[in-house]
């Protein structure tokens, strides 16, 4: 089950575990820039809050219980 949340101007994804699904841009040695997307419990120290990237959806890992990206 998920639920979104308003997290200032945009929409947020957050399952009903408490997950939050977080973005941002990492730099990389080739001085190129990758965007990544994780999920939190927490207010991570870098990062915003936001939705699912469009052809992604969100799957639950059985054993953890951690939630992941995956493409649709």
């Amino acid at each position: 089950m998920v639920k979104k949340t308003n997290g200032g101007n945009n929409m947020a994804y957050e399952n009903v575990d408490g997950w939050k699904l977080y973005v941002r841009d990492v730099k990389l040695k080739e001085e190129r820039t990758c965007t990544i997307y994780f999920f939190s419990k927490r207010i991570p120290k870098s990062g915003t809050a936001c939705d699912l990237p469009e052809g992604h959806a969100m799957g639950m890992n059985k054993r953890t219980g951690i939630p992941y990206l995956k493409k649709k």
